[in-house]
């Protein structure tokens, strides 16, 4: 049976708007302690108790967290800023304290929430990895057996006995992710950490965070790259204002993130218009390969005549994004303009569209007598296109199918010569 490695049971944290932690002295801080079960009962009775007081305003960052990550599970926790992502994160890395709930965690734990958290500015690069390696409870030779394989990835050699308040952001953040992800721990904890760093940084970490899947380690890994998330995750927690949307496959979180990212308008006007049984190629979900060609069909309900409209059909991506837009008009659907039900098929050649998971749903723009102009949307389903996972193809925007081949080759001796005489 599989352990469990992270249990989070009724999570909430509340923030005071404006309020300072202030440390005091010995005795204020066993003062604390000894009254917290008092507190905690107060609270149990009164969870309002200090927002209706008035003393200062209060935000609840999470509210009734609850999850289960089990061992060598890759969870990905997804949602929009300020969703409390990293709120959790915090608290699982013991930085914060839940202000009710409880979390629990079996196994060492690594955490990559900040460029070099965990650092101490006046150490070196090199005492600095014997030192996150001891907050691990790792053995010198086990951080010895590592360190080099560290250095190697962070590319900081020359800077290795450099106090690391003088790197660069880059030459920190390439170190603290080497620590994290090469330092042995049964848990692995990684906030935005390909939000920073150039695209070979960022291909690097991909490719890291795909080994360090694959070893059995348990990870939670939050981003905003939802290529990353799809390719490296087995389940996902959608977030939203504090609460679970939505937890499951990554494929169906992902997909309730693009719904909730749709900040289109609602439907306006006083025509009675319905969209209805919206499919790609007769399914819904739809799924396709890559590069092939398929069909969106619906059904376009409409009580009167429309002298003149336009008809879109929309393929959007997990971050809101209309990667694809296809407009008609009513010269094209002929018939479609009059009052009835009417069936409508749209069909695509093969997109380029990278693997991952999207979104296709339809809008109208009509001209009504004695209506003024009116919009309308119909609900989205699902779009899954499958294809080539490679990490290496996660920071393209597209995945054309091409075909490579040498158009021409010399001898080395000749082309040392003449380089710049290759060609067919």
């Amino acid at each position: 049976m599989t352990q469990i490695a992270i249990r989070v049971e009724n999570l909430s944290k509340r923030y005071e708007i404006g309020a300072r932690e202030t440390y005091g002295s010995l005795r204020d801080t066993l003062r604390h302690v000894v009254g917290a079960p008092v507190r905690r009962f107060r609270t149990v009775w009164n969870k309002n108790e200090y927002s209706s007081s008035g003393k200062s305003p209060t935000i609840w960052a999470l509210r009734d967290v609850s999850f289960d990550v089990k061992q060598g599970e890759v969870l990905g926790l997804i949602g929009r800023n300020g969703a409390g992502k990293s709120t959790v994160l915090k608290i699982l890395s013991r930085i914060t304290n839940p202000t009710e709930g409880r979390a629990g965690i079996r196994g060492r734990i690594r955490s990559l929430l900040e460029v070099g958290t965990g650092f101490h500015p006046e150490l070196t690069g090199r005492e600095n990895i014997y030192l996150n390696g001891a907050i691990l409870g790792m053995k010198r030779a086990e951080i010895e057996a590592r360190f080099d394989e560290i250095v190697a990835f962070a590319e900081v050699e020359k800077f290795l006995d450099t106090p690391v308040k003088r790197y660069s952001s880059g030459m920190y953040l390439r170190l603290a992710f080497a620590v994290a992800a090469h330092l042995v721990s049964e848990i692995l904890l990684v906030d935005e950490v390909l939000a920073v760093g150039d695209a070979a940084f960022q291909k690097k970490c991909i490719g890291r965070m795909n080994e360090v899947a694959h070893e059995g380690r348990t990870v939670v890994f939050v981003s905003h790259n939802m290529a990353a998330v799809r390719t490296l995750c087995n389940r996902g927690i959608c977030l939203e204002q504090g609460r679970i949307a939505s937890a499951g496959p990554i494929e169906q979180v992902l997909y309730s993130y693009t719904q909730s990212q749709v900040r289109e308008r609602p439907n306006s006007g006083h025509m009675q218009t319905r969209f209805a049984s919206i499919r790609v190629n007769g399914q819904n979900p739809g799924s396709i390969e890559s590069g092939e060609s398929f069909q969106v069909d619906c059904t376009l309900e409409l009580v009167e005549r429309v002298p003149s409209f336009r008809l879109f059909c929309i393929i959007q991506d997990v971050n809101g994004e209309a990667m694809v837009v296809v407009p008609s008009n009513s010269r094209d659907l002929n018939v479609a303009n009059q009052a009835g039900v009417h069936q409508i098929c749209v069909r695509f050649p093969g997109l380029w569209l990278r693997p991952g998971v999207y979104s296709v749903y339809f809008k109208l723009l009509a001209v009504a007598a004695g209506s003024g102009d009116a919009r309308f949307l119909s609900d989205s389903i699902m779009l899954d296109v499958t294809g080539n996972d490679d990490p290496e193809m996660l920071l393209g925007c597209l995945a054309p199918s091409v075909r490579w081949e040498v158009t021409g080759s010399l001898p080395s001796s000749e082309a040392i010569r003449d380089p710049l005489v290759l060609s067919d």
